[in-house]
This record gives structure tokens, sequence and C-alpha cells, in this order.
């Protein structure tokens, strides 16, 4: 979750990790990853926090190769050993790529193996972008409420992809200049808004990207995002709308031509993925199908979507022991706690959440699922701990997909 302070060009870059199956916590040998086999695929996301408070400081943090949280974060990394990973608040700065794969994910943290991600990508997100508009009513122009996207300077919470096997730079689509009002349908506060702002509000708080993997011959869609948190507003509920429709936006963006003909990208590109095109939608959404403040149960766009896969939900024992531990307002909770990605606020709200997911295609058969949350007794529960928390309130989330030879 994107947190208050107190609480377009495109750009490849190279960059980042080792391999296939894993248990939560500890990392195994990477699957055979030859043309002529099946492939098992780790996709992961992962909030990592790697966000600050002023522009420069996360590149000054990632310099020394000292910094504790982004070695935590490292670590975490390292012991899920996604192929693919995805993540969220990472502030934006070309730097920034470089120094965190060679300081902190090529060397070993806390006697994990260092991993090797010759991949990575890396662009521009809307959060602190000056909008010149009183967005948040408030009578003056300016401050982060007045950016396109959250943020006290361009780029703060963005995001970034790093990759074992190779990106398809070239066919690489951002959505970061998509206009909320041209999605049909769109769920704009109209009263709250005035025409000057519906016109110049952009969809995306961060961006949206589709980012062609390319994984023994075959192209694997990841669909990264991070829609802002459904809070922070009024009656008005203009950020849970805004999530809402972010969410939406890829609901619409797999269904088929007859559903995202409206879309277009940065390079002026119309419509969505083709019919049968393989995908992973990863992230954190901002939204729990059960609990929390998002609006009319948002992410069920995706968790219901005919070509989504989500008989497997990741899960942990950590995640369950927190809750009882915490109580609070996990005691109201409906959602089933072992699926909790994040670790929120307990009292008085919002509690525990499922937030951040890695959803395939159904043309990615599912071989396994897990979130990064060790339990108490575990070795690696220092990596999450307990707040103030050490690397992040959110979990890694990770899914293992296969891609048969055929097909």
């Amino acid at each position: 979750m994107t947190t208050r302070p107190a609480h377009l060009s495109l750009l490849a870059a190279t960059a980042l990790v080792g391999a296939g199956l894993t248990t939560p916590a500890l990392a195994a040998p990477s699957p055979v990853t030859e043309r002529g086999v099946d492939l098992d695929v780790r996709f992961a996301t992962f909030n990592a926090s790697l966000n600050r408070g002023a522009e420069g400081q996360l590149t000054e943090d990632l310099s020394s190769g000292s910094n504790q949280q982004a070695r935590n974060v490292a670590e975490t990394i390292q012991r899920s050993a996604p192929d693919v990973v995805l993540i969220n608040e990472f502030d934006y700065a070309r730097d920034n790529v470089d120094l965190f794969r060679d300081n902190y994910l090529e060397v070993g943290q806390g006697g994990a193996d260092p991993v090797d991600y010759p991949y990575a990508y890396i662009a521009p997100s809307n959060t602190g972008v000056p909008s010149g508009l009183d967005l948040n009513n408030d009578g003056e122009v300016g401050g982060p409420d007045d950016a396109y996207g959250f943020g006290l300077f361009p780029g703060q919470y963005g995001m970034v992809v790093y990759s074992r096997f190779p990106i398809d730079t070239e066919a690489v689509r951002t959505f970061q200049r998509f206009r909320w009002t041209d999605m049909p349908g769109n769920l704009i506060p109209g009263d709250y808004y005035d025409s000057e702002e519906r016109e110049a509000l952009r969809l995306s708080s961060k961006s949206h990207w589709d980012v062609p993997i390319l994984v023994g011959g075959k192209t694997v869609h990841l669909l990264a995002a991070h829609p802002t948190p459904p809070t922070f507003d009024g009656e008005e509920d203009r950020n849970g709308r805004r999530n809402h429709d972010e969410i939406r936006f890829w609901a619409d963006y797999v269904a088929g031509p007859q559903h995202s003909r409206y879309i277009y990208d940065d390079q002026g590109r119309t419509g969505g993925l083709r019919p049968g095109e393989r995908f992973v939608i990863a992230g954190d959404y901002n939204a729990d199908p059960y609990d929390g403040d998002s609006r009319d149960a948002a992410i069920n766009q995706l968790l219901d979507h005919r070509r989504v896969s989500t008989q497997t939900v990741p899960d942990s024992e950590g995640a369950v022991e927190a809750s009882e531990v915490q109580g609070g307002a996990n005691e109201e909770h409906v959602g089933d706690p072992a699926h909790d990605t994040a670790d929120f606020n307990d009292n008085p709200e919002p509690g525990n959440l499922r937030v951040d997911y890695v959803l395939p295609s159904r043309s990615l058969p599912v071989r396994d699922a897990g979130v990064f949350w060790p339990t108490s007794d575990d070795p690696h529960f220092d990596l999450v701990g307990t707040f103030p928390f050490p690397t992040s309130d959110h979990r890694l989330v990770w899914t293992d997909v296969r891609l048969p030879h055929r097909g």
C-alpha cells in the first residue's frame, strides 16, 4: 500500500535471478530451460517499500551495498528465487536498476546465494508528476495530492521488473498517459472534478505495463501495475473508484477485442491482448476480495475473469500466525488469513489483507504458489518481522507455471 509521508519514454535496462521451484523460504535448483521441453517458471511480485522521502535518496542508499532494508529485500528475493519478479515501490531512477542488482542481488545476503537477472525493465511513473490542477480541491495547486499519482517527487513509488529470461523491449507497451475519461463506463466522480480535471486525469496512479518475457521460444506477457489504495479520500471515494478502474483496465485488456478496443498505449497503439496469448498479471492491487476498503470487490474483476487462473491461491503459515497473534480487525475478517499478503494496522483497521497477486492466464498450468511469510520460529522470520517492519509491510508472492513445449 502506498502510504502518506506520515505513516514518456521507455527505458530498458539490464539487471537481475535464478530460478525455479522453492519452498516459501528456501530456493531450489532451476528447472531445465531448453527448447523442446516443459518449462517451470516462477513469477513473483513484491511491494518492497524501496521508496524514500526525497528524490535521489534511494540511489544513495543503493550505492553503498550496506543499506539493511535493501539487503533484506535482496535476501527475500534470493530465498524465494523467482525467475521473473516485479518490484513495486521502487523509486524511479535510471541508475537504481543496476545499483540494486550489482550491490545487493548479486551479493549473497544472510547466507543466501546471489541471484543473477541479466534483463530488467523500468519506465517512468505518474507518481509525483505535477498535473497543474487542484485535484484534491484544497484551493491550492501543487504538492503530492495534485500530482497525476500521489508522490512527493516524480517516480516515487515506481516499479521495476527483473528477469532471468529475455525481455522483448521493442514490444513493451506502457499506458502511463492513458486518460481515465477514455475508459467507457468509468467511475470518475463527476461531481468532484470539474471538466478540465476530468479531461486531464490519468487512469494509472503509477503506470500499467505489458512486458513481454521470452521463455523457451514462447512469449508470456507480464502485466504489471500498482493501483492506488482505495483510501485517503472522502465521501466522493475518488481513490476507491480509481482503484476499481485501474484493476478493470487489465480485465478489459485480456478479455478480447470487444472489451479492449478503447485502449491505447503511450505510443498510440490500440487494443489489448489477442485471444490465446499467455499472460501473468502481477502487482500490489490494494484490493482484497472480502475485506478492506476496496469498492465493489474490485479485485473480483480479475479473480472471476474467464481467462484468469485462480484455482491455486498462494498462502503461508506465517500469515495465519500473524492474524491470530495480532487480533483486532483480523478477528472480523471474512477471508482466509492464510491468503493474506500484507501486514497492515489491526486497530482500528484494516487488518491484514490479500492485496498482492500473481495471476496467470488459464493457458499456463499452475504448479505451485506461495507467500514468503515465515512463522516466528522460522530462521528467516527476521526478514518479515513485526512492526516497525525491517523490510516491508508486504510479503513476496510467487506462482510457478508450466510452459508446455508444444502449443
